[in-house]
């Protein structure tokens, strides 16, 4: 690490560190913005490159296993090479990525280019964090600064439905993968100017067999998963799980023989370390698939424009600002772990809402619903990582902090790919009772694939066949959005009960203001690797 560029021990930071946190904030909010434009534009892409039902659920989670499969990898390999280096390779492969993706032909090929995405994204993640850590040692500053890198994630929730929505009304929707060219390009013309070059000289070297082994483990699991889903049960998904497991056994038993493993096991026999990653993953999971599903609601039920559709789903932006932005306070008074039950209670009514949202005039509701589970994620979110840094220990924080990140990523691509299954099931078991006599093929194939194929076709066909047609589709997948937000609610449900129990007796003071479960100050990297080796904890 060069000590140059770097703020002492201690010392507070001036206006270069901050100019630098905003270099750091843009790709942090560019990476929420992407997630949530992205389903705005799904009906849209859908009308014109026609993927299957299971290739939009590809072109969807994609992003997600690839960066909750390369997270911890990547962190480790910017101690390497330098987290400045990976942060601006990773912009510009990000920025090359986005073009691919806008430009795609195929269905295939946006799948590929978003699987570039999810990987480049993964090298922007753990380097801001990393970044921020060595730019700010003064504890009120560091608190800060992270608490405004964590709510650049709700401000790109926010504005992602404002901006695709505004793009979708005037441009192609490839223009929502554009929009992530000139902010990189941006990052890379002032990440050299204004952020410090720092790399740990003393970490071990990469063990490449875990890499191979963690992604082995995860791609054949989520395969079968939605092969499953999409077919039944075959022996080729089933073999493709069992496959996964069997790579996840050999992972797991390789980290605990390295001296410098990729992911160290011992964290998870923590009960406050598990209880909160668990919170993390499965209230992450469902309302990943829930907002996929509502934005779909509002523009191909309702028939709202995509501008429209993303005013529609402001309020329940501003919900998960305010409620994330509360939390920390609220948990100077209440201990984080019964406040993480009470958020993700509050989240199941909002999902039970939506099981009984109807087809014909469901948007309020719908809304209500959504702005509810909003209103219960924002402490979920603000508090998670807090709690999963809180419940290990000092020397294991970094490990911890990224793992967090990790189970966020993996739960949102793994509720689309479960849950949204689910939905899919549903909704072509609703198409197969009630689809209209005398279609011509084609008609068929897309009524029994997705919505927007319907609404694609049943524009040239007659109207005694495209009205009922559609009518038909709409009802078929609000009765999959109603299942999904009955199952994602009896979830929730269990979730907050086993954290309510899992984070019991969590230190308020800790969880409030960063106070405990993380370093005080960092010294050095070669320091910080130190203390992640038996003996007592180097603090940072």
């Amino acid at each position: 690490m060069d000590p140059r560029v770097v703020t002492a021990p201690g010392s507070r930071a001036g206006a270069r560190q901050w100019l630098g946190l905003a270099v750091l904030a843009l790709p942090t909010l560019l990476l929420s913005v992407d997630a949530t434009v992205l389903y705005l534009a799904l009906p849209h892409l859908g009308a014109d490159l026609q993927p299957s039902s299971t290739q939009l659920l590809w072109i969807i989670d994609i992003y997600g296993f690839m960066i909750a499969g390369f997270l911890v990898t990547m962190g480790t390999l910017g101690d390497r090479i330098g987290r400045r280096r990976l942060l601006l390779v990773g912009a510009a492969l990000f920025a090359v990525a986005s073009v691919v993706a806008a430009y795609s032909t195929t269905a295939v090929m946006l799948v590929g280019a978003r699987a570039l995405l999810g990987i480049a994204g993964a090298t922007l993640m753990p380097s801001t964090l990393a970044l921020i850590s060595n730019m700010f040692h003064d504890a009120r500053q560091r608190g800060l600064a992270i608490g405004v890198w964590a709510a650049c994630f709700s401000v790109g929730v926010a504005a992602g439905p404002l901006v695709g929505g505004a793009l979708l009304e005037w441009y192609w929707w490839g223009s929502v993968f554009l929009l992530a060219v000139p902010v990189m390009l941006i990052l890379l013309a002032t990440a050299p100017v204004l952020l410090p070059e720092c790399r740990d000289t003393e970490a071990g070297r990469l063990d490449l067999p875990s890499v191979a082994l963690s992604l082995a483990a995860i791609l054949p699991v989520i395969y079968g998963l939605k092969g499953i889903a999409e077919g039944g049960v075959a022996v080729l998904p089933l073999a493709s799980m069992v496959l996964g497991v069997l790579f996840g056994v050999l992972f797991a038993r390789r980290q605990r023989r390295l001296s410098d493993p990729l992911l160290d096991m011992r964290l998870f026999a923590n009960r406050v370390f598990v209880g909160a990653l668990t919170a993390l993953l499965v209230g992450l999971a469902v309302v990943g698939v829930v907002y996929m599903l509502v934005t779909q609601y509002l523009q191909l039920v309702a028939g709202y424009s995509a501008l429209t559709a993303g005013l529609w789903l402001l309020p329940s932006a501003a919900a998960m600002i305010i409620s994330s932005m509360a939390a920390p306070v609220i948990a100077r008074r209440i201990a984080p772990g019964l406040l993480v039950g009470i958020a993700l209670g509050v989240s199941a009514v909002g999902y039970f809402l939506l099981a009984i949202v109807d087809s014909r005039d469901g948007v309020g509701l719908v809304v209500t619903g959504l702005v509810i589970v909003y209103l219960g994620v924002g402490p979920l979110m603000a508090l998670g990582t807090d709690l999963v840094v809180g419940g290990a220990p000092p020397a294991k924080a970094g490990s911890a902090a990224a793992l967090s990140e990790t189970s966020m990523e993996f739960g949102l691509a793994l509720g689309v790919a479960v849950l949204g299954s689910v939905g899919a099931v549903v909704y072509r078991s609703g198409m197969t009772d009630s689809m209209p006599v005398g279609l011509p093929p084609e008609a068929v194939d897309a009524s029994r694939d997705a919505l927007a194929s319907v609404v694609a076709v049943a524009g040239d066909l007659p109207g005694q066949l495209g009205t009922p047609l559609l009518d038909a589709a709409r009802r078929a997948f609000t009765d999959g959005l109603n299942v999904v937000g009955a199952v994602s609610g009896v979830l929730t449900v269990v979730i907050a009960v086993i954290a309510v129990v899992l984070l019991r007796d969590t230190d308020t003071a800790g969880a409030a203001d960063g106070s405990d479960g993380g370093p005080e100050a960092e010294v050095t990297d070669a320091e910080a690797s130190a203390a992640m080796s038996p003996g007592e904890p180097s603090r940072r």
